[in-house]
């Protein structure tokens, strides 16, 4: 009775484990994802495996009926609406969820991949703009599914995803400040290195081509999404003779940043300076002023992503890919700007 042991094609993981050149026990300790094998050892084994198309076939239920949530960063604000979006899906399917901290913005670590293995969970939604080869095959030879949540980044086509319409949600900020006539307009988006930033800049750059104004390098900022970069950034550009009449702040985050480097300069907003967030957080309504800002759906993009897991797919498929509409949410910080505003 071969049962596991049976592979497309009728290969036998005793077969793997002889083109390996390893043990049977070998072969069960990577599929198991113990650390006690070289990684030259894992690395072969798992190429064999998936060359051989290998899928481990369920048995019940996993070992705990839980949905694993992986962030590089746990201390944003928008980590709670995903926390919650994920939280919710889980309680409608009796499982629970568990919180992992792993890598850079870009993929979790390296060790991550043992322990996801071990726990087995239901599936795995990561909030990172990738995920490497290697780690991808591993979760598929075990039957672990796994979506990407992506407010920060642009997932191989070969990810089921879900996403938001960022190059929108620039154009839709950006045509609001114009639509108030504002003509110097400064953006401090994301990273440089992540798609989001540049599609929000995209459409930034759109929204100012469509009313007949040229984009001014010098009010291009690149920050980090977090408070302390965009006061340092604002803080620059309302330094300069020519300073904007308005701030498009590619986070919530960043926005306070820039409503407090404008309160130290001593402006007042919007009379003096108008500010536009991106995000809408639960805090952006209560900053002062309340911040207008892009809705980006975080709670209902985690939702839409564990239910991905739980839904059933053929693996011969493309990966789905979901993007979800942003929306302005029109508070206090924005208004016209001033007879003669931008110079000091």
């Amino acid at each position: 009775m071969r049962g596991n042991d049976e592979v497309e094609g009728r290969v036998t993981l005793a077969a793997i484990a002889e083109q390996a050149g390893v043990s049977l026990s070998t072969v069960s300790k990577v599929l198991n994802g113990r650390s006690d094998v070289s990684e030259a050892t894992r690395g072969r084994v798992e190429e064999l495996l998936d060359t051989h198309g290998y899928r481990r076939r369920a048995q019940g239920a996993p070992q705990s009926p839980l949905i694993e949530l992986v962030f590089h960063e746990l201390d944003s604000v928008w980590a709670m609406e995903l926390i919650r979006g994920v939280e919710n899906v889980a309680k409608e399917n009796r499982a629970s969820v568990v919180l992992t901290e792993s890598g850079t913005r870009h993929a979790p670590a390296a060790d991550w991949i043992e322990g996801v293995l071990r726990r087995r969970p239901l599936g795995v939604v990561l909030v990172f703009s990738a995920l490497p080869d290697k780690v991808k095959k591993q979760l598929r030879s075990r039957a672990i599914p796994f979506v990407i949540v992506d407010p920060a980044g642009d997932p191989d086509p070969d990810v089921p995803s879900v996403g938001s319409a960022n190059w929108a949600g620039g154009l839709a900020a950006t045509r609001h400040l114009t639509d108030h006539h504002h003509e110097r307009i400064a953006i401090i988006t994301g990273p440089e290195d992540m798609m989001c930033s540049l599609a929000r800049l995209d459409g930034y750059r759109s929204a100012l081509a469509m009313a007949g104004l040229e984009v001014d390098p010098d009010l291009v900022r690149f920050g980090d999404f977090h408070v302390q970069g965009g006061f340092t950034h604002a803080m620059e550009l309302l330094e300069r003779p020519d300073r904007p009449t308005a701030i498009f702040a590619g986070s919530d985050l960043q926005a306070l940043g820039v409503l407090e480097a404008a309160r130290v300069k001593g402006l007042s907003v919007p009379g003096d300076l108008s500010v536009i967030g991106y995000d809408d957080v639960p805090l952006a309504q209560w900053s002062s002023p309340g911040l207008t800002t892009v809705h980006q759906p975080l709670r209902q993009m985690a939702e839409e992503a564990a239910r991905m897991l739980l839904r059933p797919h053929d693996p011969g498929r493309t990966a789905l890919r979901i993007e979800l509409a942003t929306h302005l949410v029109v508070r206090q910080s924005t208004a016209p700007p001033k007879s003669g505003a931008g110079t000091s």
